[in-house]
């Protein structure tokens, strides 16, 4: 057994020994799907944190910059900046109102506030949220896929398999606590892999006498172009597109979640310092994986781009340390995932069986049935991940555009404007997601300006005319 096989193994089993130990600490579903509310600031912020940058921080988005160069620096300008927004104006709110309001899913904390339309707002948050985590989840399956197949030449098929089956069990054993202490270790896994590998990079860079400044400004193309080699409204467009991922933070269920569960809203203070203080290196690190490995090969390096990041490491490191990063790859995977599961189990039986259908059990028995929604959950994301012959940062696009979308413009204005109505919140999630779905497969629109943002900007104005109108009613 070689060094980096080892190492994952011993990674992947302690997943599943976490998986087990919280087994029993779920007595509710507040306990399964909101740890109880519970969460510190460290584990609430870094759970937050891993749960946002999937597979898509440590595969796509190296890809994505060892392919088109330095336009990408304004998608990792765009998160952090929506990253820092999220947790100074969306946070503290959403923990304090969701707690008034006795909510333990986003669907539910909509209901309450608009009580009148509950039930059109639990059935319409459920769809959405079922249809684009389906697809987020299929990025991050195969994403494990890429990774195994990478180090350890598994077909890409088992791969996907071993990954999804480790991330299904410990969830659903665990639950949202589960989650949250795999997150933490998940997250330190993660920032010690885009950390330290860039700068292993750049060190092997200098030692054969190479610039990386060169080597981005004499790549073919438009690498060495901050607008992807693009004037006028093109050039805007494509910085527009790269900052508009920022958008999408205020409207991912899984990562709305976190802000709920912790401890208390005083200590969203603390958690926001830990959050920012993670990204930024982060975000930094992922962006010179790419142009690193560019410099160091070409942008031919790999067929397949999104495999950069562990082609990189199997070359670069000792047996037991790349074991160590590759596991880092593994952990930005699956701490997406699981928050995905989760969140699509809590619609369907919260949201869904409990609320819409008025149907109940006992705690135990929910908590059972939850687990079985969230086994059923996951073996459709294997599913799509077969059959889906789309890159990971295109799935994640998607769904991150859709998502962010019909529930960004949503969360924002009931936080912060008094006279938004339910018949606005409505609006508001359909115009999100028919303006994703309709914009994003039309190339041309979408080529002029992004999905991400037209559908955010469409769905305010929806939520504001609509609320405007019904309030004069």
């Amino acid at each position: 057994m070689t060094a980096i096989l080892a190492g994952l193994i011993i990674y992947l089993c302690i997943m599943l020994t976490v998986g087990i130990f919280t087994w029993r600490l779920n007595k509710s579903t507040l306990d399964y799907y909101l740890g109880g509310r519970k969460l510190g600031p460290w584990l609430g912020s870094f759970s937050e944190r891993t749960s946002a940058e999937s597979a898509w921080l440590l595969l796509g988005l190296p890809g994505a910059a060892l392919a088109v160069g330095l336009v990408e620096v304004w998608t990792a300008v765009g998160c952090v900046a929506g990253i820092i927004f999220s947790w100074y104006v969306i946070a503290e709110r959403l923990r304090i109102e969701t707690e008034d309001c006795q909510a333990i899913t986003l669907p539910e904390y909509l209901a309450v506030r608009f009580g009148e339309y509950a039930r059109t707002i639990r059935a319409l948050a459920m769809l959405i949220i079922i249809f684009f985590f389906t697809f987020y989840l299929a990025a991050q399956m195969n994403g494990a896929g890429k990774v195994l197949n990478v180090t350890f030449d598994i077909p890409i098929f088992w791969g996907m398999i071993i990954g999804a089956s480790v991330i299904v069990c410990y969830t659903m054993m665990g639950g949202f606590l589960a989650v949250a202490w795999t997150d933490l270790i998940q997250g330190f896994l993660m920032i010690t892999t885009l950390i330290v590998l860039p700068c292993i990079a750049y060190y092997e860079l200098v030692s054969q006498g190479l610039s990386l400044s060169e080597a981005v400004s004499n790549a073919p193309g438009v690498i060495g172009s901050y607008t992807a080699g693009k004037s006028g409204w093109a050039g805007i467009a494509a910085v527009i597109g790269g900052l508009s991922w920022g958008l999408g933070y205020m409207g991912q269920p899984h990562l709305l979640t976190k802000f709920m569960a912790i401890r208390s809203a005083r200590e969203i203070r603390i958690g926001r310092r830990i959050a920012i203080t993670w990204a930024i290196p982060a975000f930094t690190g992922a962006i010179f994986i790419g142009l690193l490995a560019l410099a160091l090969h070409g942008p031919d390096f790999f067929s397949d781009r999104e495999q950069v990041m562990p082609a990189l490491v199997t070359e670069l490191m000792p047996g037991w340390i790349a074991g160590i990063l590759i596991s880092g790859a593994i952990a930005a995977m699956m701490s997406t995932a699981d928050s995905q599961l989760l969140v699509i189990s809590s619609a369907i039986i919260e949201d869904f069986y409990r609320k819409t259908l008025k149907r109940d059990l006992s705690d135990r028995a929910l908590v059972t049935f939850s687990r079985l929604i969230t086994l059923s959950v996951g073996i459709a994301g294997i599913l799509l991940a077969l059959y889906s012959d789309k890159l990971i940062f295109a799935m994640v696009s998607y769904a991150w555009s859709g998502l962010g979308s019909s529930f960004g413009p949503v969360i924002l204005m009931t936080l912060l404007w008094k006279r938004t109505t339910g018949p606005g919140v409505i609006a508001g999630m359909l115009t999100g997601t028919l303006t994703t779905i309709i914009w994003s497969s039309i190339t041309t629109l979408d080529a002029l300006v992004t999905s991400r943002l037209t559908s955010f900007l469409f769905a305010m104005i929806a939520i504001i005319v609509v609320s405007l109108i019904r309030t004069r009613k």
